[in-house]
């Protein structure tokens, strides 16, 4: 599963992995969405509804380029330097050449659909 985010002029593609969380938000695609910095590390993008944890639990290898869920926000995650698990945070995938664009501070309109 593949899908694109475009916002601010840019766009990144991302490949999902095969569990129960990314499915359930590749089916809530096409989504129009707003998405801002948070910390120094991420960018995030609230969904307009809560995803299935099935797919929860710790995980390594955790690195810039990492989509994930936070549950207990319900929001997005988008990985543009390092972080470290913590509890409700849910790995979705990764982006497939780069996260560059993420670099750029800012809120912006993010749309989000399946490639």
């Amino acid at each position: 599963m593949q899908v694109r985010f475009s916002f601010n002029g840019e766009t990144l593609t991302a490949t999902l992995y095969d569990n129960p969380s990314a499915r359930d938000f590749y089916a809530m695609l096409p989504l129009d969405l707003t998405v801002d910095n948070y910390a120094q590390n991420e960018k995030i993008a609230y969904l307009p509804r809560r995803l299935t944890e099935e797919a929860s639990g710790p995980f390594g290898n955790e690195r810039p380029g990492d989509l994930c869920y936070f549950a207990p926000w319900g929001n997005l995650a988008l990985f543009y330097a390092g972080y470290r698990w913590s509890s409700g945070l849910v790995r979705l995938g990764r982006f497939d050449s780069g996260f560059e664009p993420l670099l750029t501070r800012g809120e912006f309109p993010l749309h989000i659909e399946a490639v």
